[in-house]
């Protein structure tokens, strides 16, 4: 069985004919590929099926892409998304990215790329499954008082509070602690974790590095663990910086 025969995709576009052509394409391509047709009916699917996938519209009857987005994000799914628009404009790239989604196709797209972007994004998703079985990290991580799970998304900082990691949260949070003391370019956590070919700009890197602090950090604005590497990347440090 192939992996692409193992991966259920639903697809979420009010364009009937677009949606079904998209769904037939990965058919053949071995995928098992579900519609939806408005952003409540797709959330409502999303929610309790369980997919490998969700290619969602961002222009949606009753919940546009973004919304749908949060919404899953706040229920605890962390289904990798591949939003779909018909504007370019790179701030709605970033919206898409940072409301959860990890990729983001202009239409009209060649069929070719979309086929490549889905499987770049499950190639990044069983990397994270698949990172979960070494032995360096593990599926949970303890340093200086706090605690992460990379299965459940669930943290809890040095103060006792609870937090749920969103997914790019932890892959970051991932990628950092298989290499420990080591200096992660800004570069290689684009490409790790969204995809060299589709990341908005480092800068979305960044930010989610000061959302680590907040969590994690006694002083976030005097970090110990999560280090600027100035003009490079970032370098994680476990028992904290003297």
């Amino acid at each position: 069985m192939s992996e692409a025969s193992t991966s259920r995709i639903l697809v979420v576009e009010d364009d009937l004919h677009l949606a079904e052509g998209m769904a037939e394409n990965m058919r053949a391509e071995g995928y098992a590929a579900d519609t939806a047709h408005d952003g409540q009916i797709g959330l409502e699917m999303a929610l309790v099926g369980d997919y490998d996938l969700l290619v969602l519209d961002v222009m949606l009857p009753h919940m546009d892409g973004f919304e749908v987005c949060r919404a899953l994000r706040a229920q605890g799914k962390s289904t990798p998304v591949l939003f779909l628009t018909a504007r370019g404009d790179p701030q709605d790239r970033v919206r898409g990215l940072e409301a959860g989604g990890d990729d983001y196709l202009t239409k009209p797209f060649h069929l070719d790329e979309f086929l490549l972007r889905i499987r770049a994004i499950l190639r990044r998703w069983e990397w994270f499954k698949n990172s979960l079985a070494r032995p360096a990290t593990g599926t949970t991580l303890s340093f200086a008082g706090n605690e992460a799970n990379f299965r459940t998304f669930q943290a809890h900082s040095w103060d006792g509070t609870a937090h749920d990691l969103t997914e790019k949260e932890a892959m970051i949070l991932k990628v950092l602690a298989e290499q420990p003391g080591e200096v992660v370019t800004r570069d290689d956590l684009l490409e790790k974790v969204w995809g060299y070919e589709v990341y908005p700009s480092t800068r979305t890197v960044d930010n989610f590095i000061l959302r680590l602090r907040k969590i994690f950090e006694r002083e976030p604005h005097n970090p110990r663990h999560f280090l600027t590497v100035r003009g490079v990347g970032y370098r994680f440090q476990p028992e904290g910086e003297p």
